[in-house]
């Protein structure tokens, strides 16, 4: 581990310049230069008032970066096949709807439909990918189109439907997760 770089790191997460993070350690700032060039370590205790300056502690600094996933690829799609429903539902985020969004790419065959959610509360965003889609919110019945995009928070009856002999793709964004 190069403390020096994460000590700038945290730093810069923390919007402080080198001085200032001198001036609240009671250090200069040319110690704080050497320390983030790994030209010197700091002592223990010297250290402790950087993290503490920081607003995290030894054990958060020094402890392991978790290995969170952050780049999915195809491999990681779950595709359920709805043939009731002309359509085709790609999570593109393994077990999104752990999270706070759920994110998902819905593929309708002519004729095909999404599921009608009834109101929740939370948020709701598509953009259409390919083809054109019928967005039906409450009594409101929208078209949109390749390129175009749908945002709405989902306090009536709501699903999409494709009235087209193409098939339509739109990437969907969902809070809280809805599929």
């Amino acid at each position: 581990m190069n403390i020096g770089s994460k000590i700038k790191e945290l730093r810069m997460e923390n919007g402080l310049t080198q001085e200032e993070l001198a001036d609240r350690c009671e250090l200069t700032k040319g110690f704080i230069s050497q320390v983030e060039r790994e030209m010197t370590s700091p002592s223990i205790a010297t250290l402790y008032d950087i993290l503490e300056a920081l607003g995290t502690s030894l054990g958060e600094f020094f402890a392991e970066e978790d290995d969170e996933k952050i780049v999915f690829v195809n491999e990681d799609i779950f595709i359920k096949d709805d043939e009731d429903y002309n359509m085709k539902i790609h999570w593109i985020i393994p077990n999104a709807q752990k999270n706070e969004m759920e994110p998902i790419l819905i593929e309708l065959a002519p004729n095909g439909l999404s599921y009608k959610h009834t109101p929740h509360p939370g948020e709701e965003f598509g953009y259409v990918l390919e083809g054109e889609i019928e967005l039906i919110h409450g009594k409101r019945k929208l078209s949109v189109k390749k390129g175009e995009s749908f945002y709405y928070f989902p306090n009536k009856d709501h699903y999409i439907r494709n009235k087209s002999d193409n098939i339509a793709k739109v990437l969907w964004v969902s809070t809280p997760p809805s599929f």
